[in-house]
């Protein structure tokens, strides 16, 4: 019994397996190897066989004696044959730095001696030595003269004779090669008379001397510059060869003047000039955000509208229907529409900024879906500040209104940062009037409350609008109403009419490049892509740029919108580009791409205009504080109270006040950890507001006012590594 338990708890993987036994490994066999096979595979030490039996003498190599002198002389990696500069260790070191950098973004354009000569002679830094290189890359270079005359190959003539080569010619002399070539430029001219079929006698001497051919990949020459005798198999062997010339040398090339430099930068800005125009005469293209509280039905209500658009086919909406209402949740098959993720889907709110494009009579939309839960609302920031207009959606259940609208809702919440981040124009989609029988006087008396706050938060009477529908049955979104109970007492513009109506917004095409990142990932091809909204300027492909806050530079290989390749972008759209030269791991989220001429500012510390909200407890010297700036979210601290302002005048009410009290208007300090990119609100309007948070509430809202410390070069670099 005691062998059968042995058997049964044998691990077979033990004794059958061994660790060597690896798939695509090869495993060797002790135990069948013949005596023939050892022979035949093996050497045998005993024989003492001489190793020269297998190599020839001429294939026994020398020793080469090198010279002590050179060996503290590093050779480069290029043909020049060029030594490193004897340096010292902090020397060397910053040398190598400048070349990594130099490397990444020339590549290979330039001998590596040229460079290291280039980094010495500017004191080891990368952006003059950048500047000395690409200055010299774009002056003209000296061009050969064209061949006059050069004989048509087209043209039918007799086939050159093979070519014999002699052996080498001493080096001639400097008179030699000056005869040599006036004999061949005259033998050039004889041929090319006679490939014209001309009758003159020199036509017959070009016709005769037409056997010796002369072309650049017959010329050989070897180790010591001598030129190796090309002769035909028609001449007898006892005539005098010719000597092909050698090519002459760069030094001892006839000068030609420099051609006109090429205004390719002007062509350039008319070319994006005109397509800026094209477009205009075009559809206005808008960045509609839609906000609000979290159950108003945001999702459905637009998911809803796009398939009334026919952006959402029916065979894909039946998918939406199938698949929710196998989960149990069938009313939200038109949120599915733009609630991708599995997570959204299963949580039944909207988590993350979803971005999708459609078209009205006069507008090119591009729809961001905002969250509207309170843990949610730094996307909900991040989504408001890269839009120009806004849809406020509210739930017109009773109840449901007050809920979000009573202090510590989402929609006062979100109608406040709306307007602060310089969303002018709002539409209020009075949701699930279905719900409340089409009532008109519960749509009066939201109207009538929301309009009072809209006002007190700044809005102008003319700038925000109210539309009555309903997101799950479609009445009123893109066609007018067809209820009943509606239609008695609306008679106003549907969804997609009001959202046509907006005002087109002024872009900042002519300021220097801006593109906040909102995302970063590595595609398929070379170099990685990111994604965000372009602030300020224009780009087009090839276009140099400068990454902040680390001052690298890098190449625009590709635009991406909607997915489709595009040659130029402008201020307002949201695009992917490809980006070369540069480490995907230096570029995150919330660093700009901007203008190599004109970079984005870098600041540590800033001093800011702010209003302040609602709050629990007053903001004294070091608050502290989450700061909310386009994509990022950084933590600060208050670490001045410069003045206390008139919140309606802007006047100097108190200097140095102790605290600041909600609902109050100052000129504070902030300072960040690290450098933030960010602008002036007088430069950029879009790039110089940001809002601040604490304990999970906005609190303030601000304008950047100036820049008050930056770290230098030593110091990021220090950072850096």
């Amino acid at each position: 019994m005691s062998r059968h338990r042995n058997v049964r708890t044998m691990n077979y993987e033990e004794d059958f397996f061994d660790d060597d036994d690896v798939y695509g490994h090869s495993v060797e066999d002790n135990y069948c190897i013949s005596p023939g096979t050892v022979s035949q595979f093996t050497f045998n030490r005993d024989a003492q066989h001489d190793l020269t039996h297998y190599m020839g003498e001429s294939r026994i190599p020398e020793e080469d004696n090198e010279d002590d002198s050179d060996e503290d002389v590093e050779p480069l990696n290029d043909s020049s044959g060029c030594g490193r500069p004897k340096l010292n260790a902090v020397d060397d070191a910053k040398l190598n730095t400048c070349l990594e950098g130099m490397r990444n973004i020339l590549g290979e354009t330039f001998p590596e001696h040229v460079m290291v000569e280039t980094a010495v002679k500017n004191n080891f830094d990368l952006s003059s030595s950048l500047n000395q290189l690409l200055s010299q890359q774009d002056a003209p270079k000296p061009q050969r003269q064209p061949r006059e005359k050069r004989r048509n190959r087209s043209e039918a003539s007799p086939k050159p004779p093979v070519m014999l080569l002699k052996d080498p010619v001493p080096r001639q002399t400097k008179s030699d090669t000056q005869a040599v070539s006036t004999a061949a430029d005259d033998l050039s001219s004889l041929s090319l008379q006679s490939s014209e079929g001309s009758n003159t006698p020199a036509a017959s001497k070009a016709s005769s001397a037409s056997s010796i051919a002369i072309t650049k990949p017959d010329i050989l020459s070897n180790g010591m510059g001598a030129v190796d005798e090309i002769s035909s198999p028609d001449k007898p062997e006892t005539q005098t060869d010719s000597v092909v010339p050698q090519t002459p040398k760069k030094d001892q090339m006839t000068s030609v003047p420099p051609l006109p430099r090429s205004s390719s930068k002007t062509k350039e800005k008319l070319n994006l000039q005109k397509e800026y125009e094209k477009r205009r005469e075009g559809k206005d293209l808008l960045n509609l955000v839609v906000i609000g509280h979290v159950d108003a039905g945001k999702s459905t209500l637009m998911g809803h509208l796009l398939y009334q658009l026919g952006n959402v086919n029916r065979k894909m909406m039946h998918k939406y229907e199938q698949e929710s209402r196998k989960v149990g949740k069938s009313s939200f098959a038109f949120a599915w529409v733009l609630d991708e993720t599995e997570e959204e889907r299963s949580r039944g709110v909207t988590m993350d900024i979803a971005q999708t494009r459609f078209e009205t009579p006069h507008r090119l939309v591009t729809l961001l879906d905002a969250p509207g839960h309170k843990d949610f609302i730094p996307n909900m920031i991040t989504g408001a500040a890269q839009a120009d207009v806004g849809i406020l959606v509210v739930n017109a259940t009773k109840g449901e209104f007050e809920t979000g609208f009573e202090s510590g809702g989402q929609t006062r919440e979100h109608a406040l940062l709306s307007r602060s981040l310089g969303i002018s124009q709002l539409i209020i989609a009075v949701n699930k009037m279905d719900t409340v029988d089409w009532a008109q006087e519960r749509y009066d008396d939201i109207v009538k409350k929301l309009g009072q706050f809209l006002k007190q938060v700044g809005y102008k009477e003319a700038d925000f609008f109210f539309v009555p529908c309903s997101g799950l049955s479609g009445e009123n979104l893109t066609q007018c109403a067809k209820e009943p109970k509606l239609s008695s007492w609306y008679t106003g513009t549907t969804l997609v009419q009001q959202i046509d109506n907006f005002k087109p917004v002024t872009r900042s095409i002519d300021k220097p490049f801006r593109l906040t990142v909102a995302d970063v990932f590595k595609g398929m091809g070379s170099g990685f892509s990111i994604t965000g909204r372009i602030n300020a300027g224009s780009v087009q492909n090839g276009d140099r740029m400068c990454v902040m806050p680390s001052a690298d530079n890098a190449v625009i290989k590709g635009i991406l919108q909607d997915e489709m390749p595009i040659p130029y972008a402008f201020a307002g759209d949201h695009v992917t580009m490809t980006i070369t030269g540069l480490d995907i791991t230096k570029v995150n989220m919330g660093n700009v791409i901007c203008d190599m001429t004109n970079p984005v500012k870098v600041a540590t510390r800033i001093r800011a205009r702010v209003v302040i909200f609602n709050l629990k407890m007053p903001i004294t010297r070091g608050f502290m504080v989450v700061y909310h700036y386009q994509t990022i979210t950084e933590p600060a601290i208050i670490k001045r109270l410069v003045s206390q302002l008139n919140r309606s005048t802007g006047e100097v009410t108190h200097n140095h006040p102790k605290c600041l009290t909600k609902n109050s208007s100052a000129v504070v300090e902030i300072e960040f950890e690290r450098p933030i990119c960010l602008e002036l609100y007088k430069d950029y309007k879009d790039l110089g507001r940001f809002m601040l948070r604490a304990g999970g509430v906005t609190i303030a809202a601000g304008m950047i006012e100036e820049v008050l410390k930056v770290k230098t070069k030593d110091e990021q670099a220090a950072t850096n590594y």
